[in-house]
């Protein structure tokens, strides 16, 4: 009985481990086309604004080697077209986050301004 049963379950083995059927393959060929044709394409571009929020510091280099004064502060905030401006001291804790809006304006010891820059 051993023997007529072992070529029906060895067929029914290889059966088992056989390839799948070509409809499925081909589907998840495709699927994996889609996929790979979806990631290559560019992600979509998102325009900038451009409006007063931004800061232009070559308008406010006259500030270097000049000592800053609350109202050269506000001048040169108007002339860069800055929201916010500040001065920043050697050593000084500042925040690190970038800010386009604001205008920075570093002065030495003395108070001199030595740069002039945006964030």
């Amino acid at each position: 009985m051993f023997r007529r049963l072992s070529p029906v379950l060895l067929c029914l083995s290889i059966a088992a481990c056989s390839a799948p059927a070509p409809d499925e393959q081909e589907q998840a060929v495709a699927q994996s086309e889609q996929r790979a044709e979806q990631d290559a394409k560019p992600a979509p571009q998102t325009e900038v604004a451009t409006d007063a929020a931004t800061c232009d510091a070559t308008q406010a280099q006259w500030t270097v080697g000049k000592a800053v004064g609350d109202a050269d502060l506000e001048q040169a905030r108007k002339d860069a077209g800055a929201q916010t401006a500040r001065t920043l001291k050697p050593g000084q804790v500042t925040t690190m986050e970038f800010n386009a809006a604001r205008l920075n304006i570093d002065v030495d010891d003395k108070g001199v301004a030595t740069a002039v820059r945006c964030g």
